[in-house]
């Protein structure tokens, strides 16, 4: 179940789970409990002689929880003199009081945490997710529960603007002695697991070593294992279980694994698990998901983490780490690496390692034969603070690569899942003498300090190259957005000037960006779909490889067609209220294009604008 944050890029196995319509809170005391932390000292809600106490709900594994770590601390510190106590409760029946510490030390959680194995707290104040809050006041009432804030419109789908701090607000109006005006909101995140795993009833077809561990280590592990992108592990029995639900839902809900294009046969790599695979999950689940006998598990999968093609003729490296802070947006930032070649080279495959793959969503790469970046990356070091949140090599940018670059030069990118491929024999990409590698890198939060240092492996070519590759954009040009325009279609064509061969597509959009497709027309031909993402996701913008060359004669149309949402009603809106839009690189501008990896005897390619403009 290949991953790619997290958005994360990330990152995969959370739910959207309401925690209940909205009522007035309770006017009854809710129900004792006592929990004990990892140095034996009792915390009995009882005893608690706070004006309000907040009891928030965390998971280990969870992104989304450990996300808001650094908000919740910050609530805990600033409300600490004002009468109120933070304490935060671990509910996974696996999860001891000495995990739940040394979690909140790795995490500098400024407040007092607890492990909740037998789930007390959660029988007394009935939490569905976490990060879930809890606000009782000191007649142990409960005066708000729910989110922290509207920062997610779904699960792990960030808002561009968060507009409501439910938790704040609430305090506020209370320690000011008013009703909580939104006494329950809908929390988003990972369900608290209350049920145990039952045995295989008689008779049970599908069992975990027998069935569901082949699927898992065919489709998912390369991403759920410790140190990689995805946020937790699927390597065992007791793995699974815990997140068995979840991944049901996401797998029906085709979000896992990550592929975004449309059924496509022309296309390679498809992470799409088969039905008969999805299958195997849901009647395990349906019976109960029984362990079954062990001697009938495959071995374990020996992962690779070498260089995939083995090892690069040039490997490019940051002189020093990425510093990645715990909290904010996610953080968009160029590298760039000095090849220093003193001549010419024609690649044939680039791979990119993140040095730290939970925090590195996606790459973009570009040969810059300018300059440029260079220039742009000794201008930000030149004014870096050393106390920046986020720091190191390179520069910060919003989108893009902070300059128009020359679009040919575009290596491709990398996300999770992804693996690199040799170009086929006399096809290349000239790397001119002196040029650098800029890789603009998407990094997600996960609610402590980060770091990444991330290489870049570039293998030569053996034999001259007889066709140069290179990257064509299909545009799809417009002048503006109307602000409040919920369906914004852009619609433009283009001529080929000379022949060409594809390899691989790249779709490109911003934020407002609802769906995009790609058609080409042959001479002589009838108009065919090339690729076609219904539902776009700036967080997942991937290169997708043909499964076959596709040769497009000279005077082949190739059309763009894009559906833009710039209404306040869509989440990812970086302004608010929505403004007009146009074409640009920073996060209020938008794009659409298409790019073609393309080979031909000549150099550069060329496109001339047709159709209805």
């Amino acid at each position: 179940m290949a991953l790619r944050y997290l958005v994360p890029a990330l990152v995969a196995g959370l739910a959207l789970v309401p925690s209940g319509v909205a009522r007035p809170a309770d006017p009854k005391p809710v129900a004792a409990f006592a929990l004990t932390d990892a140095a034996g000292k009792k915390w009995a809600v009882a005893d608690q002689k706070a004006k309000f106490t907040v009891v928030a709900f965390l998971a280990l594994e969870c992104p989304m929880s450990n996300g808001y770590l650094p908000v919740l601390g910050e609530v805990a510190t600033k409300y600490a003199d004002k009468g109120v106590a933070l304490v935060g409760v671990f509910p996974d029946t696996e999860t001891t009081p000495a995990q739940a510490a040394a979690h909140a030390k790795e995490y500098k959680v400024p407040f007092p945490v607890f492990a909740d194995r037998e789930q007390v707290s959660v029988a007394a104040l009935g939490p569905k997710v976490t990060p879930e809050v809890v606000v009782l006041d000191e007649k142990l009432v409960v005066r708000y529960r729910g989110r922290i804030d509207d920062g997610f419109a779904a699960r792990l789908k960030p808002r561009a603007v968060v507009t409501r701090h439910d938790l704040v607000a609430a305090l506020d109006e209370l320690l000011a002695g008013k009703a909580v005006s939104e006494p329950e909101t809908k929390a988003l995140g990972c369900p608290i697991s209350t049920a145990e795993a039952k045995p295989a009833a008689a008779g049970s077809a599908v069992t975990f070593h027998k069935d569901v561990l082949p699927v898992l280590q065919s489709h998912c592990q390369s991403c759920h294992r410790p140190g990689q992108a995805g946020p937790f592990a699927l390597l065992t029995y007791k793995q699974a279980t815990k997140w068995a639900d979840l991944c049901v839902e996401e797998v029906a809900a085709k979000r896992m694994p990550p592929w975004k294009p449309a059924p496509n046969a022309l296309l390679a790599g498809e992470r799409s698990l088969p039905p008969a695979a999805a299958k195997v999950l849901e009647q395990w689940v349906a019976q109960g998901m029984p362990e079954g006998d062990p001697k009938d598990a495959p071995a374990p999968v020996k992962f690779d983490d070498t260089w995939t093609l083995g090892e690069p003729d040039l490997v490019l490296e940051a002189p020093s780490d990425v510093t990645v802070a715990a909290k904010g947006p996610d953080h968009f930032r160029v590298l760039v690496f000095p090849t220093n070649l003193t001549e010419d080279k024609d690649v044939v495959a680039v791979e990119v390692r993140p040095g730290n793959p939970k925090v590195v969503h996606h790459t973009v790469n570009l040969i810059d034969r300018t300059g440029t970046a260079r220039k742009l990356q000794a201008q930000a070091a030149a004014k870096a603070d050393p106390n920046d949140p986020d720091r190191g090599p390179g520069y910060a940018v919003k989108m893009g690569f902070g300059f128009v670059p020359d679009r040919s030069g575009i290596l491709g990118g990398w996300a999770p899942g992804m693996l690199p491929k040799l170009l086929p024999d006399g096809v290349a990409i000239r790397l001119p003498k002196g040029s650098d590698i800029a890789i603009q890198i998407h990094y997600h939060r996960t609610g402590k300090e980060e770091t990444d240092r991330t290489r870049v492996g570039l293998y030569f070519a053996k034999k001259p190259a007889k066709e140069r590759f290179s990257s064509l954009p299909v545009a799809g040009l417009f002048w503006a957005i109307p602000a409040g325009q919920k369906e914004y279609v852009v619609d433009r064509s283009w001529r080929t000037t000379e022949d060409a061969t594809v390899y691989r597509l790249i779709p490109h959009m911003h934020l407002l960006g609802k769906d995009i497709e790609l058609f080409a027309t042959l001479p002589g031909e009838k108009e065919r779909s090339l690729i076609r993402i219904p539902v776009w996701d700036y967080n997942w913008q991937e290169q997708y490889d043909l499964k076959e060359p596709l040769k497009l004669p000279q005077g082949t149309v190739l059309r763009v067609r894009a559906t833009f949402d710039n209404s306040a009603e869509n989440p990812n809106n970086p302004s608010s209220p929505p403004k007009v839009v146009r074409l640009g690189e920073q996060t209020t501008d938008e794009m659409c294009f298409v790019f073609l990896g393309v080979s031909s005897a000549g150099f550069p390619q060329a496109l001339i604008p047709t159709g209805k403009w």
